[in-house]
């Protein structure tokens, strides 16, 4: 595959870098760069929505959980997609009518510029890691497509998905996940068919093993993963953020109602392919490969070509949605302009920061994304959902709105980087483990606190 692939991503990736280029006409104000003007119609949110949800966690990450403890494995994707649909129900037209670019600036209206920047701070370290994340996906998948390990390589192509999401901010990461999105659905899809009605194998095994719970996935699990994961799908930054590109609060709601059910069909596609995987390739078989992975080494080259694009572009169109949206957040929130070229040297400095961490640390994508999720959902997702809530009708006491925030991130931090300290003082193992739900149980009650019950006019 290696010369074909090489070939391939060359076009692909100057084919983006061109769109980039072409829509640098029609960036005039802050708001074109940030927002895609604030005027995308309902199958432009829907499209960007998925290609945003739809990363290395979602195919190759939940390929090898389910091959690892079955279908259970599906539930980080069916909280996501539950996640869309209750933001849809519940808050996406209040959100989109505060007419606001970012999460933080969400929370400077509802609470104040405290808030902004508490806010923006979380975002802007812990997705640095989520961007990391994606990118060790990238490099597992040139890794893979070339048979060799290049940082040469990988820099490069980091350097290039880094340069056209720089150029034509989100206008071009609209335009590039459209089609970023239609490869992803396909290759999936393709590897599916394949699997199932061609190769055949023990299909039987595959139906007989759908479970909801099993031993390696208990109720606690569950109940777990609901809040942490679908807390992000719920009210994460990256999926606000196409929120705020919709032209009103219709094509909000609409859109993410749509993404929800459609993610929820996704799900069920990419698990099937990881439960094939699990009833017909042995451990031995399987190696140190991604399961994802060993399925692209077994189906015709064409075919397999065309999965290792789809995943490639899983991961591209996250990456990028994440790098324009944490630049972003650093600017307008933390630094207080609005300067397109001050997001785009932090888009620059980012990515950087990211591909070196990539090159450098864990290479574990699930690890690097629930270490980042661990922090923001406990700290941020509670607080603003209260804030949501309150606005229009209650107040809020900052000070006390506030240690919600702190507090709820700080039981997540400890479970993602302190665990081994915690544990060497006492602190039992088992208990580390809830700590996010704790954090996101402590965070709701200390910002109810801060709600004033009476309203203003009282």
């Amino acid at each position: 595959m290696n010369n074909v692939f090489l070939i391939a991503l060359i076009i692909y990736l100057l084919v983006f870098l061109l769109i980039s280029i072409l829509d640098i006409k029609k960036i005039s104000v802050f708001t074109d760069y940030a927002v895609a003007g604030r005027r995308q119609d309902t199958f432009a949110v829907t499209m960007t929505l998925l290609a945003t949800t739809i990363g290395a966690s979602t195919t190759i990450g939940i390929t090898d959980t389910v091959y690892s403890i079955g279908f259970p494995g599906i539930w980080w994707l069916a909280f996501g997609a539950i996640g869309l649909m209750l933001q849809a129900l519940l808050i996406s037209e209040k959100i989109r009518k505060m007419n606001v670019s970012t999460l933080p600036e969400l929370a400077k209206v509802m609470v104040g510029k405290p808030a902004e920047i508490l806010l923006a701070a979380i975002i802007v370290i812990s997705w640095v890691g989520v961007i990391a994340g994606q990118l060790v996906a990238m490099n597992s998948l040139i890794t893979f497509a070339t048979g060799k390990s290049s940082t040469a390589l990988f820099l490069i192509v980091s350097a290039i998905v880094i340069a056209y999401t720089l150029i034509g901010g989100q206008m071009s990461v609209v335009r590039t996940d459209k089609v970023q999105l239609f490869i992803i659905i396909t290759g999936v899809i393709v590897c599916f068919f394949y699997l199932y009605f061609v190769k055949g194998g023990d299909t039987y095994t595959v139906i007989t093993s759908v479970e909801a719970l099993n031993e390696n996935y208990r109720p606690v699990n569950l109940f777990t993963q609901f809040f942490v994961i679908g807390g992000v799908y719920f009210l994460g930054p990256d999926i606000m953020s196409r929120n705020f590109l919709s032209k009103d609060e219709r094509t909000a709601k609409n859109s993410t109602v749509i993404a929800g059910l459609v993610l929820l069909l996704f799900a069920i596609l990419i698990t099937m392919v990881g439960m094939w995987l699990r009833a017909n390739v042995t451990p031995e078989q399987m190696g140190d490969n991604k399961a994802l992975m060993y399925a692209v080494s077994i189906i015709p080259k064409v075919p397999a070509v065309l999965l290792v694009f789809g995943l490639l572009s899983a991961v591209l169109s996250s990456t990028d949605t994440c790098l324009i949206n944490a630049s972003t957040i650093f600017v307008k929130d933390v630094l207080g302009k609005e300067r397109v070229a001050y997001v785009r040297i932090t888009v620059a400095v980012m990515g950087t920061l990211a591909a070196l961490l990539c090159v450098t640390g864990s290479s574990d994508i699930v690890t690097l994304l629930s270490n980042a999720y661990s922090i923001y959902t406990p700290g941020v997702i509670m607080p603003l959902l209260v804030a949501i809530v309150a606005y229009g009708r209650r107040g809020l006491r900052l000070p006390v709105w506030l240690l919600s925030v702190f507090a709820g991130g700080s039981l997540g931090l400890c479970n993602a980087y302190f665990s081994k300290p915690l544990e060497s003082v006492g602190v039992p193992a088992g208990l580390l483990g809830y700590f996010p739900l704790i954090g996101m149980g402590v965070s709701f009650a200390v910002a109810l606190a801060s709600v004033r019950w009476k309203t203003k006019e009282q």
